[in-house]
């Protein structure tokens, strides 16, 4: 934060700061006057080819929620009032078609189950299309018409 505040940013975007002391996060964002606008939710495993999200992926609907509090806890404590809510990747070695109805239900249902826990914080929930001819071939969020 301090590098962003010294460069002229007036705010930041706090991709993945779960492993970060959160009271040094606050002293800096205080220090700087920096605003935080945006937190994305846990990445889950981002070793080797890494989940990067979980909004979508069957059977990690627990850990979504568990994410989603962190995130909730780091927002509230930053003043941050933006969650991406990060979709996930196919899971390696699965077929897109073959699972897309699945992973679709299962985002709808997460989705949904954010939309009510950060209305009453105050909070927008954000959902973002990643390309996946360059950046993540395995994402699943893939298009704004999906």
């Amino acid at each position: 934060m301090y590098a962003a505040a010294a460069a002229g940013f007036q705010a930041v975007e706090a991709a993945w700061l779960y492993d970060a002391d959160l009271q040094q996060l606050q002293r800096a964002k205080e220090a700087t006057g920096l605003q935080v606008a945006l937190l994305n939710t846990p990445p889950g495993d981002v070793k080797g080819d890494g989940d990067l999200g979980l909004g979508a992926v069957p059977g990690r609907e627990a850990e979504f929620r568990h994410g989603l509090d962190l995130a909730l806890t780091y927002a509230r404590a930053l003043d941050c009032k933006r969650i991406h809510l990060m979709a996930g990747r196919i899971p390696e070695g699965s077929d897109r078609a073959a699972v897309a109805k699945e992973m679709e239900a299962i985002f709808v249902q997460n989705l949904n189950y954010a939309a009510d826990m950060l209305s009453k914080e105050g909070i927008t929930g954000l959902i973002e299309p990643i390309n996946t001819r360059i950046t993540d071939p395995r994402y699943f969020l893939h298009s704004p018409h999906q």
